[in-house]
């Protein structure tokens, strides 16, 4: 079946669009929002406003030619099921399975296609909503925002949210050369740095590196121990980001212990994604896209650091690489690895990043009180999000904060790590915090 025929100029894909599009071609890169509406479900109502709401916003069906680097929305009616995940297990084990299955069902891209998907999974006398979404149309904010006008529209009993439309094609901003020559020169400069870091940084085992299915977990953090970041934070002068990656690193040490007995690969790589609007000077309300940036914290992780002085040592690393705005200049490493995967076969692909890219982990951090203000909401929502691991890293913690709480969904490939390691992880990362409470 051929893609229609676009009825207007189309979008030009950005330098991350471009790259998860080729690592989609490895295994389906999809997103997953959840939230949790306390109060009765309604699958009928539900639908209508899912329907609707799309309609009205132009998201109903997807071309993308990545080739021509180009993708267009189609102005067409449209009709979307609303999957009911049922069964005898607990709402939250049923949860856990259908985030997994989704991480790893492809979307069909050889028609338009609708670059969302959605279910429910009843929880009493409240529901689950889940969004899966073809990561590469969208970053965690745009779908934030969709999600509130679904969660507003059904909860208003209104069919649709009449808020202004949607920028569906918004404008690059990736082009160093054109946008910022400055920033360009600052990011080949620390090229050097880059390659001695990964030369230098413990490389995760794969069991099968041809094997890149994704598995999750999720956990939270109390109110009680958010207050024990936000103090932390504040005394040692870091941001909550700087201590989550402080925790992951210190938490997955234990599973690379092998590396103290290397000659040359004793460090532990993280990536961290960024959000660029506010940099972009984008209208977040408007804009419906993906802009994002990333950097790399390397680290020894010394046995006997303390979390406190490990953050210590990422705030300054991070504070150097806020001042350059290095994780701006990403479009560059990004186009360095399609190059450099357009020259591999299929097999020796999904190898490329493991040997010459080695992170452990990654974090996606948000505050969804910043995008959903739900101070004075009568029945305000929880909220959790699942991210595809993709080829680089073999371990995602997505972490949102709502409310007065820390929703963290892990997600992770099995040839990496075991059920049981994650859980060693995840309680590392829970004892780690108790210790700072001292």
């Amino acid at each position: 079946m051929k893609p229609e025929v676009p009825n207007c100029k189309p979008g030009k894909l950005n330098s991350f669009q471009k790259t998860m599009l080729q690592w989609n071609e490895m295994h389906p890169y999809n997103a997953v929002h959840v939230v949790r509406i306390p109060q009765a479900l309604d699958s009928s109502r539900l639908t209508k406003v899912i329907n609707g709401t799309l309609q009205l916003l132009g998201l109903t069906r997807l071309t993308v030619n990545a080739r021509q680097g180009i993708y267009h929305y189609h102005d067409r009616a449209f009709d979307c099921a609303v999957q009911t995940v049922d069964g005898p297990e607990s709402s939250r084990v049923r949860l856990q399975i259908e985030i997994e299955r989704q991480l790893n069902t492809r979307f069909v891209l050889d028609a338009p296609f609708c670059p969302f998907r959605f279910f429910v999974v009843p929880d009493g006398d409240s529901f689950f909503f889940g969004n899966v979404y073809f990561h590469p149309v969208a970053d965690a904010e745009s779908v934030v925002r969709l999600m509130k006008r679904l969660v507003e529209g059904y909860r208003q009993e209104t069919d649709l949210i009449l808020t202004p439309s949607l920028e569906l094609y918004p404008a690059r901003h990736d082009s160093l050369l054109r946008q910022s020559p400055a920033l360009l020169a600052r990011k080949v400069l620390t090229v050097p740095s880059l390659i001695r870091n990964m030369r230098s940084s413990c490389r995760p085992s794969f069991r099968d590196v041809h094997d890149l299915v994704n598995r999750f977990a999720f956990f939270s953090l109390g109110i009680q121990q958010l207050g024990t970041l936000v103090a932390a934070g504040k005394a040692l002068g870091v941001t909550l980001n700087d201590l989550f990656l402080a925790l992951l690193l210190k938490s997955l040490a234990p599973l690379a212990t092998s590396r103290m007995r290397a000659t040359r690969r004793k460090k532990i790589s993280v990536g961290c994604i960024v959000n660029l609007r506010k940099e972009l000077g984008l209208d977040s309300q408007q804009a419906f896209g993906l802009f994002l940036g990333s950097f790399v914290i390397t680290h020894l992780v010394p046995e006997e650091i303390t979390v406190r002085d490990l953050a210590k040592d990422v705030g300054v690393a991070t504070q150097q690489i806020k001042g350059a705005r290095l994780y701006s200049g990403m479009p560059l490493e990004l186009t360095a690895g399609r190059l450099m995967l357009h020259l591999f076969s299929t097999e020796r692909k999904k190898k490329l990043y493991q040997k010459h890219y080695p992170l452990w982990g990654g974090v996606t951090n948000m505050n969804l009180n910043a995008l959903w203000d739900q101070q004075y909401t009568e029945m305000p929502v929880d909220y959790f999000r699942a991210v595809s691991t993709g080829p680089v890293t073999p371990l995602v913690l997505s972490l949102t904060t709502a409310g007065d709480v820390v929703n963290i969904g892990v997600t992770y490939r099995s040839t990496v790590f075991s059920a049981k390691e994650i859980e060693r992880v995840k309680n590392a990362f829970l004892d780690h915090l108790r210790q700072m409470e001292r």
